[in-house]
């Protein structure tokens, strides 16, 4: 897929691996829309990235799903269309399946799993009106496997690959593409945020964060991955547990109980 002229809706923009799309993104002739909840920091990385690409920002908060549709509508007035849409907004948790009390997990649900899917619903609509379109959805080596300090965030990124798949072998004839792309640890701050148990921030950034690829060098893959239209690919020294898991899931069982996650 080629990528000038193209309009890209990013959620998750103001920080990580989505701002660092947006700083990858803006040397290309492309309309970008960047989203998150705090626009005073869209606000930066738009100022921070005006270049070859036209940004507009729209704030939105993938928790108020009700609000979405508008959202979509909103986002399709800025430059006429919606080429592709990549889903990146999210959180993480950093709490025993035992601790967390189920209201966290039901938040953690929703913004990772039914804001996404919300959203990518008002946005699938669109593209398929036009006949064209992709969604690129970044997801989790979690979403393969479940580990421990992640039981609701693993679920919800299970959830998105199931959702997906079958949305992909729904609509990819259609013209409409779905690709999954599953991280493994990046170095970004998505760990000192992470919600604990009862819902506060984790507050720290995990040694296993800091020595995780950097979110410039996630952010070319997840790109190189869209324009060769990928379904799904793994990104980070983590990807290996997948195969290990499929092909020895024994040892995989007696290894996820000690692997160092935080």
């Amino acid at each position: 897929m080629k990528l000038k002229n193209k309009t890209i809706w990013i959620t998750g923009a103001s920080s990580g691996i989505g701002e660092a799309l947006v700083k990858l993104l803006a040397q290309e002739e492309v309309n970008l829309i960047i989203s998150a909840r705090r626009a005073s920091e869209l606000e930066r990385v738009k100022s921070e990235n005006e270049r070859k690409a036209k940004i507009e920002i729209l704030p939105l908060d993938l928790e108020k799903c009700e609000e979405l549709k508008a959202k979509a509508d909103h986002a399709l007035k800025l430059f006429g269309q919606i080429d592709i849409l990549i889903n990146n907004g999210g959180v993480s948790q950093r709490s025993m399946a035992m601790d967390s009390q189920l209201e966290i997990d039901r938040k953690i649900m929703d913004i990772n799993f039914l804001g996404t899917i919300t959203l990518t619903k008002a946005v699938v609509a669109l593209m398929l009106e036009r006949g064209n379109g992709m969604v690129a959805t970044v997801t989790s080596v979690t979403g393969k496997f479940g580990t421990p300090w992640r039981s609701s965030y693993a679920a919800s990124k299970h959830a998105l690959h199931g959702f997906f798949d079958s949305m992909r072998a729904e609509l990819e004839d259609k013209g409409v593409k779905f690709t999954l792309l599953a991280l493994g640890f990046i170095g970004t701050k998505l760990s000192q945020v992470a919600l604990k148990g009862d819902g506060s921030p984790n507050g720290t950034v995990d040694e296993t964060h800091k020595k995780g690829i950097s979110p410039d060098v996630c952010a070319r893959k997840i790109l190189k991955a869209i324009q060769k239209e990928k379904r799904e690919v793994y990104i980070g020294k983590e990807a290996y547990a997948v195969y290990v898991k499929r092909f020895f899931p024994g040892i995989f069982a007696r290894l996820i109980k000690t692997a160092k996650v935080r």
